[in-house]
């Protein structure tokens, strides 16, 4: 399958039905995965997959699909059904594609390690068998991905990406007797990453892997604020990185699109100002396995500072929403963050909570648009004096998103690197806890 060729036939056949300005993105991925399942190897496969992504403007008025057949009279047709829909579709003078980009991007390694995908799948069983006995893991895949993308616009961009990256997951509950004598199961849990390189380290050591079996073992039983603290209390929590990554998500999603084109963005007028406490510094690295240095509106994407010592530097609108809202376009990828370490040891974090909650997962819906929450926490754990003790159930925190970033007293030295993000663990006070 020849990509370009494809791309260019696409854009032709747009191009004949008048459009004024086109975008075809046509990517092929090939996987080969060792699945995982209920504790033994499953299932050893290779599989191939293309699409093709469509847009049309005409007249100021967008349209978009996605085709998995990439014949030329299934492209023809895809062509003249996107003037229909673009026909019904709100004006919109905002629209328009890249223009002038161009860029070739080749990283990673680009063929399958077999040995190396069988010794990661049996890594992480061994470590099971040994370590976490009671750990099911009721899903899990060493895997390696092979993706070509080729991004061409009407606007002479030309954007292609050929990326190779392994993948390590796990996900699984535990299940075991509580100190009532009952079995009892506990909440799922799941982690994993990505990485150039499976060699050198185990894979029960990447990803926070061990870590995330070891807490299911300790959460069979598990108690909730009554038991633990009394009743409600405000306190600290210690967010692990995958919970870092989603209190960063929703900054994220402050400063892009939606937000900013609803007027609804909290941070809108604050670039440059100290939106978050100074020991943030949040950077792009936009070169992390499995991604590449592309905007999905074919822009290539410079590093990126969002987040300078607490202070706002940058807001993230794309080419529409920065037509749509008048603000300066700064492209991003699909992914690729990290969060500077702190200075302080993961132990002494937690040591300084007088009482609150070492946090695994949010589970908080959307914020207000002030930013207020109320939201269970889950896969946490009760600290108590400096100590960390049982797991918790059923146990919610309230506060405000906005103030969390405020409010970290404390960012740990360690961090895990999934690939896609790399974060430490966070100390945010005065949470409420009920």
């Amino acid at each position: 399958m020849n990509l370009q060729h494809i791309a260019e036939q696409a854009l032709a056949a747009l191009n004949q039905q008048g459009a004024d300005a086109s975008q075809a993105t046509v990517s092929r991925l090939a996987l080969t995965e060792l699945n995982i399942t209920r504790n033994e190897p499953s299932l050893l496969r290779s599989t191939q997959n293309h699409k093709l992504g469509l847009v049309g403007i005409w007249d100021g008025r967008k349209a978009s699909t996605e085709l998995s057949d990439l014949s030329a009279e299934s492209l023809a047709a895809a062509a003249r059904t996107l003037r229909a829909d673009a026909a019904a579709a709100p004006q919109d003078s905002a629209h328009a594609v890249s223009g002038g980009q161009r860029t070739a991007i080749t990283r990673g390694p680009l063929e399958a390690d077999l040995n190396a995908l069988t010794d990661a799948a049996r890594d992480i069983l061994d470590f099971r068998a040994k370590a976490t006995p009671t750990m099911n893991i009721d899903e899990g895949a060493a895997l390696h991905n092979r993706a070509e993308t080729l991004m061409l616009t009407s606007g002479g961009s030309h954007l292609q990406s050929t990326l190779g990256w392994y993948g390590v997951s796990v996900f699984g509950t535990a299940r075991g007797p509580g100190p009532d004598g009952h079995v009892r199961t506990s909440s799922f849990n799941y982690t994993g990453g990505e990485t150039e390189d499976l060699r050198g380290v185990p894979a029960s050591e990447r990803f926070g892997i061990a870590d995330m079996m070891r807490d299911l073992t300790r959460s069979v039983f598990t108690q909730g604020v009554v038991e633990c603290f009394g009743g409600k209390f405000v306190g600290d929590v210690v967010l692990t990185p995958m919970a870092v990554a989603t209190l960063l998500g929703w900054l994220q999603g402050q400063v892009s699109d939606m937000a900013l084109i609803s007027g609804s963005s909290m941070y809108r007028e604050r670039v440059g100002e100290l939106v978050a406490s100074p020991s943030l510094s949040l950077t792009s690295r936009f070169d992390a396995p499995g991604v590449a240095a592309l905007s999905g509106d074919a822009f290539v994407t410079p590093p990126l500072q969002l987040l300078q010592a607490g202070r706002l530097q940058a807001l993230t609108p794309s080419l529409y929403g920065s037509r749509k809202t008048g603000l300066a376009h700064v492209p991003t990828a699909s992914g690729g963050w990290e969060l500077a370490a702190g200075a302080t040891p993961l132990a002494d974090l937690v040591r300084g909570v007088p009482r609150g909650a070492v946090v695994g997962r949010l589970s908080m819906g959307n914020p207000a648009a002030n930013g207020d929450f109320s939201g269970i926490i889950k896969n946490s754990f009760a600290i108590d004096a400096g100590v960390m003790g049982a797991a918790l159930s059923e146990t919610m925190i309230n506060g405000n998103v906005a103030q969390m970033l405020r409010d970290v007293v404390a960012v740990s030295a360690e961090r895990i690197d999934t690939g896609n993000w790399c974060m430490p663990w966070v100390r945010v006070s005065g949470l409420h806890f009920s």
